[in-house]
């Protein structure tokens, strides 16, 4: 799929990821690039930018998710790509509270279930459409010292995987953004992490990723190339991987 003269959704698109893709498909020659945050203000700032326009969505409702991707349709026009890009942070492992849990569980999952559920409908209706989901390496990895991010990680991995394999003979295109450290309000403070280990990319990078995959509608889009090399290692030999796995822990357990 090429961006110029299509429709765009990003949400999370107030800082960071979210921020650099909305640039990079304004600058791609989008028609509209739709900026959906709860952070409005910030959300505005960006689509000012750009030319866009801004929404507020707290993607953890999915009333919120569906009448955004209603709003949209009706007022600007039928919605070509939609970034499920909002997601956060939670640390701790298997302890930590239920609420917590929960709230990932929703905002790294359930967003991305809520998003697809409204609107792929109406993309097979109209006979395509294109999905980019923001997951993780640590979906494809696992990520030491935080459990939820790791799990719900794994689970966006898992549905972008069901997405594509249900809807790609129904035109629907699928790609999952697999990154390790990006400089965001997310990995501020962790520049020393386990997961800026291969350095830390700026959004800019990242979106030059999907762009590409998108173009080409490549499913697994990996800005840091060494992870496809981790991947091939858990793969061949999964105890030895584990075991990897556990002197990073050793090493970073607690931190990101």
């Amino acid at each position: 799929m090429e961006l110029k003269d299509r429709i765009v959704v990003v949400t999370g698109a107030a800082s960071g990821i979210g921020r650099g893709l909305a640039e990079r498909f304004a600058a791609e020659g989008a028609k509209c690039v739709i900026c959906a945050d709860r952070n409005l203000d910030g959300a505005r700032q960006v689509a000012d930018a750009i030319g866009g326009l801004a929404i507020a969505c707290d993607v953890s409702k999915e009333d919120d998710i569906s009448r955004m991707i209603a709003t949209v349709e009706r007022e600007t026009g039928p919605i070509d790509l939609f970034c499920s890009n909002a997601g956060i942070l939670t640390l701790g492992g298997v302890d930590t509270p239920n609420e917590d849990w929960q709230r990932i569980w929703e905002i790294n999952v359930m967003s991305q279930v809520w998003a697809a559920r409204h609107v792929v409908p109406r993309m097979i209706a109209r006979g395509g459409g294109y999905l980019l989901n923001t997951a993780s390496a640590a979906g494809l990895l696992n990520q030491v010292g935080a459990a939820p991010y790791g799990v719900t990680k794994h689970a966006s991995v898992g549905l972008a995987e069901w997405l594509a394999m249900t809807y790609g003979d129904q035109g629907i295109g699928v790609s999952v953004l697999c990154p390790q450290a990006v400089r965001s309000e997310m990995t501020r403070g962790h520049e020393e992490s386990v997961a800026a280990l291969d350095g830390m990319l700026e959004p800019s990078d990242v979106a030059e990723a999907c762009v590409e995959a998108i173009r080409t509608r490549s499913f697994l889009v990996l800005p840091h190339p060494q992870v496809l090399d981790y991947m091939r290692l858990k793969t061949q030999d999964y105890d030895r991987w584990i075991g990897g796995m556990r002197k990073l822990n050793r090493q970073f357990g607690g931190k990101l």
